[in-house]
């Protein structure tokens, strides 16, 4: 009998050490694949991003950020408020403002319409910040839009109507969470051991569980941007959108998303930038200094000549609403875009980013090429003469004006306001351009004119 019963816990054991030799074997050949396939060994970032994938990505070119929360209400910074606030502070802002946040106006079709308009090909939405208000329907806490006298999914409304205008959807989400901090007795910051998700498993497992919620209850997600200052977190959450989408593109937490700022130099591999409108992410309504139409146009025209994407942000009031200076700024992007979007669609960047201040793009057809001219103060009617030291052109070079027929100047029908490009010595081109096309009232356009080369090469001058 004794040598059964040893016999039985034998085959137990060797039972159970099989399984746990199986569950190693499967992990050190989950970690051998995540290496093979994307980690990078000097950053311990995981990129399982499709390389296709991210060629569309960068296709792109031009998107819209949402940032909006509970908070909006206040007209304070997003979330980062509740970092050493006091108790009184942090259960008011926990409890009581959730009753009183009602976006009544948020429109999400008319954000759409207005993204479009801009040119905007994909757009990414808070689903939830730092401070772990959800601005989604979630199982996982009751601190969720739902719980407001608003009391609808914000998340699906706006996936469903930029999904119904063909702009890709991504989702913002942050792996940290003060909420979930607070209610576990911890202090409320972004750098004790507590806030990473590697030293707080049931944070992880938290975040996880919302990750899985976003990317189930809303159809395919493409894009998903990941914040915040721990990189296991944001990683975790990655293997998540990967396994359940494994075309979604990880933005944030797996490729370089400079925030307000623009590389110097081109980078290696597909990047996005990501600016504020004004300084501020979520809407202050006192405390808030807007860019002009002009600095974003320049700004777009640079990142995308660099290879990269910019993602543009926006903050909606306290009803949801769009500020009139906000959608001032974005309507005259829109009014840029519909006279050069041919210039912005299905194009690169190019061997020479720029020969001073005209930068390059050029088409998937070979031998067209786009100058962005970001001359200021041209008056309309006015001619200049373009230096391209790295535009090889020819005789039979093509140029033309993009929204102009280079044929019309109003007022003055004895002017010919055509465009022309030429050789010259020691290589190179010069390009004579009139600004011919009345934009404003006051005939003012302080915007780029972009100029397209048909029949060129480009590349530096080689003396």
């Amino acid at each position: 009998m004794k040598q059964v019963f040893r016999l039985i816990l034998i085959i137990l054991f060797l039972g159970y050490t099989s399984s746990i030799n199986a569950q190693i074997s499967q992990q050190n050949k989950k970690d051998i694949e995540e290496k093979e396939q994307g980690i990078n060994p000097e950053t311990g970032v995981l990129n399982l991003n499709k390389k296709e994938r991210e060629q569309w990505f960068t296709s792109l070119g031009f998107g819209m950020f949402i940032h909006f929360s509970v908070d909006a209400q206040l007209g304070s910074v997003i979330s980062h408020s509740l970092v050493g606030a006091s108790d009184d502070y942090f259960n008011r802002y926990v409890n009581e403002l959730p009753k009183t946040f009602n976006p009544d106006k948020f429109d999400a079709e008319q954000w759409a319409q207005d993204a479009k308009m801009a040119g905007m090909k994909y757009a990414v939405f808070t689903t939830k910040h730092h401070n772990g208000f959800c601005m989604f329907d979630t199982k996982t806490t009751a601190f969720n839009i739902m719980n407001t006298p608003y009391g609808k999914d914000i998340t699906k409304l706006f996936v469903d109507a930029f999904r119904k205008v063909g702009i890709a959807i991504g989702f913002y989400f942050s792996p940290e969470d003060f909420y979930f901090l607070k209610s576990q007795g911890n202090l409320v910051s972004r750098v004790r051991p507590e806030t990473a998700a590697s030293k707080n498993p049931a944070l992880n497992e938290y975040a996880k569980k919302q990750m899985k919620e976003l990317m189930s209850n809303y159809g395919k997600i493409d894009i998903i941007f990941l914040d915040g200052i721990d990189q296991y977190g944001m990683t975790e959450l990655a293997k998540i959108c990967w396994s359940s989408n494994p075309d979604a593109v990880v933005t944030r937490g797996a490729m370089k998303t400079p925030e307000q700022a623009t590389p110097k130099e081109p980078l290696p591999s597909p990047w996005e930038a990501c600016y504020t409108l004004g300084h501020a992410w979520q809407y202050q309504p006192t405390n808030e200094n807007y860019k002009s139409a002009n600095t974003v146009i320049k700004k777009l025209i640079e990142i995308r000549a660099k290879g990269g994407n910019l993602l543009l942000n926006f903050g909606p009031d306290r009803r949801g609403s769009f500020p009139p200076e906000q959608w001032a700024v974005l309507n005259e992007i829109s009014l840029w875009m519909f006279i050069n979007k041919e210039a912005m669609t299905n194009t690169t960047s190019c061997p020479v980013v720029r020969d001073d201040n005209v930068w390059y793009l050029q088409n998937k057809k070979a031998g067209v090429v786009y100058a962005f001219i970001c001359e200021d103060g041209w008056k309309l009617g006015e001619r200049k003469q373009i230096a391209l030291p790295s535009i090889r052109s020819t005789d039979k070079t093509k140029v033309s004006v993009l929204g102009h027929n280079g044929k019309v100047l109003e007022y003055k029908p004895q002017v010919d306001p055509s465009p022309s490009i030429k050789s010259v010595a020691g290589g190179g081109s010069e390009m004579s351009v009139m600004r011919a096309q009345r934009i404003y009232d006051d005939r003012a356009w302080p915007n780029p004119i972009v100029v397209k080369m048909e029949g060129v090469s480009i590349g530096k001058n080689e003396k």
